[in-house]
């Protein structure tokens, strides 16, 4: 997800008013960001923290497809359903267009 937003530390900083020296010291390994400060770092990439550090369980997905995924959570079953075949269908087709194309 950082790699998709091409911010580099620096700039994810910036973005979360980290001082610049605790920026590189993190960017060379030397220091690892309080939870307050990767939280802001997170937030400002809007991603979940643990998305941000590469360990979460949703890895990949940003803050507003999780809320869709929650909030799809809340619906009725027959609309959930729905939904979900809606999505299975365009990802097969998806796929097989790849496959043909290739």
């Amino acid at each position: 997800m950082v790699e998709d937003k091409k911010l580099a530390v620096r700039k994810c900083g910036e973005l979360a008013k980290a001082r610049l020296a605790l920026e590189k010291e993190y960017e060379r390994g030397e220091a690892v960001p309080s939870i307050d400060a990767a939280k802001k770092i997170a937030d400002a990439l809007e991603v979940s923290l643990d998305n941000w550090v590469d360990e979460g369980l949703h890895n990949g997905f940003d803050k507003k497809t999780l809320k869709r995924l929650q909030e799809l959570e809340h619906l009725e079953e027959d609309k959930k359903k729905t939904l979900y075949d809606l999505v299975d269908t365009y990802i097969r087709d998806a796929k097989g267009r790849k496959t043909y194309a290739a």
